[in-house]
């Protein structure tokens, strides 16, 4: 019998698949029996630190979703997509630009740069075209962020929307490993209920 789901996670620009937030989601959703996988973008395999253009990172997502779906078993709309940061910025772009999913888990969406406003339009342009449920795992402290400007972005989203705020939490959530992962399983374990 196939999986109810399968799991796929992006990190965010300057780090790599084993970001110690994407492994701890790693461990909670496989003890949901989901299949998750942890990948990396082009400019990381190559040992580039700048991240590629737009177009190649949705490439790499695209690629990586269909492998996993094949892998899995499952039907393409039964896969969850989303990551850290930018992973899951691109991946909600990706899914925005048809792949198939069954949901979003976004954690610390990079709404904008700090400080930079002006920035958050070409990062939220995609929003409407997200029909699906989206989980934001986010710090209340988020400099790329706050929780008004989120979930005024997020109003533009048609799928259900979950914002999960975790108090005093920065960009990295740093020491909320544990946290952001149990969330995460909640909300996946929602999904098949």
């Amino acid at each position: 019998m196939p999986p109810p789901f399968a799991l796929l996670l992006a990190p965010g620009a300057g780090a790599d698949r084993t970001q110690s937030q994407l492994v701890a989601i790693d461990d909670a959703i496989r003890a949901l029996g989901w299949p998750v996988e942890r990948m990396d973008f082009p400019y990381r395999l190559a040992g580039r630190r700048a991240p590629d253009r737009p177009p190649v990172l949705l490439d790499a997502v695209g690629s990586a979703a269909a492998g996993l779906v094949e892998r899995a078993g499952i039907p393409a709309g039964r896969l969850v997509l989303g990551g850290r940061s930018m992973g899951g910025r691109i991946c909600s772009m990706a899914v925005s630009a048809g792949v198939p999913a069954a949901g979003l888990v976004l954690v610390s969406y990079p709404l904008h740069p700090p400080g930079r406003l002006d920035k958050q339009a070409e990062r939220t342009a995609h929003f409407p075209r997200l029909a699906v449920p989206c989980l934001f795992v986010s710090g209340t402290k988020d400099a790329f962020g706050t929780p008004a400007e989120l979930e005024a972005a997020t109003a533009a989203i048609p799928g259900q929307v979950t914002h999960e705020w975790l108090e005093g939490g920065a960009h990295d959530l740093d020491g909320r490993d544990a946290q952001v992962a149990q969330t995460i399983a909640g909300w996946g374990d929602s999904l098949v209920s």
